[in-house]
């Protein structure tokens, strides 16, 4: 837990010195969400019954920007090289270095989206479920980038390659974060959907991390 938590900061340091990553995420999924008022009109009953896509969509596209960086400065600098030969198991270096990336994109998401949210005119019964559902969503979504990012280490043009890898696995967070609140906003339980996403979350947090670092040990031989 030690070597863990260090790498969680060490991470974290190099985010906070650089900047440009969570400032990047936060401003591209503000500014997107902004537009679809100019692009749709600003009638309120029509932003209302887009608001949970839209900001779910957004956030999921945000998400991603910084995945291709998650691992490739560690390796083009050989820092990777020197976490795999540490005696910490690999699989715990790649859950903190995931946590370190949901704290600096994940984390100001769901700051930012409560108050996107009233921008859509978002019904009220639903800004509870919408900061819920992205608790448990986004960390699912750093999980599943992760392995993304590992796969494609090296490559050219690893972005573009991450985004094709990825997308297809980001669909089912989508579909029932959205469900989850349409269904507060119209009065119905938001439990079932809920329930997935939290099934969805328990099973990547052990898959992930293996899954990652077999491709981070491929991408080193």
């Amino acid at each position: 837990m030690i070597r863990f938590w260090e790498v969680v900061r060490r991470d974290l340091r190099l985010a906070l010195r650089q900047g440009s990553d969570s400032l990047m995420v936060v401003t591209f999924f503000v500014l997107t969400v902004v537009l679809f008022p100019f692009g749709i009109g600003p009638e309120a009953g029509i932003l209302e019954r887009v608001a949970a896509g839209v900001l779910w969509v957004t956030a999921l596209l945000a998400s991603m920007l910084s995945l291709d960086r998650l691992f490739q400065t560690d390796y083009e600098d050989g820092s990777l090289e020197l976490l795999v030969l540490t005696p910490t198991s690999l699989m715990v270096v790649v859950l903190a270095k995931v946590l370190a990336h949901w704290l600096t994109t994940g984390l100001p998401l769901l700051a930012a989206a409560p108050i996107l949210a009233v921008l859509l005119h978002m019904n009220a019964d639903g800004f509870a479920i919408l900061l819920l559902t992205m608790l448990i969503g986004t960390p699912v979504l750093s999980l599943i980038g992760a392995i993304g990012a590992a796969l494609v280490l090296g490559a050219r043009r690893g972005g573009v390659l991450v985004s094709l890898l990825i997308l297809p696995l980001y669909v089912p967070v989508l579909i029932f974060g959205v469900g989850a609140i349409d269904a507060a906003v119209q009065g119905r339980s938001a439990e079932p959907h809920l329930l997935i996403l939290g099934a969805l979350l328990a099973a990547c947090l052990p898959l992930a991390p293996w899954a990652t670092a077999a491709a981070l040990r491929q991408a080193l031989e």
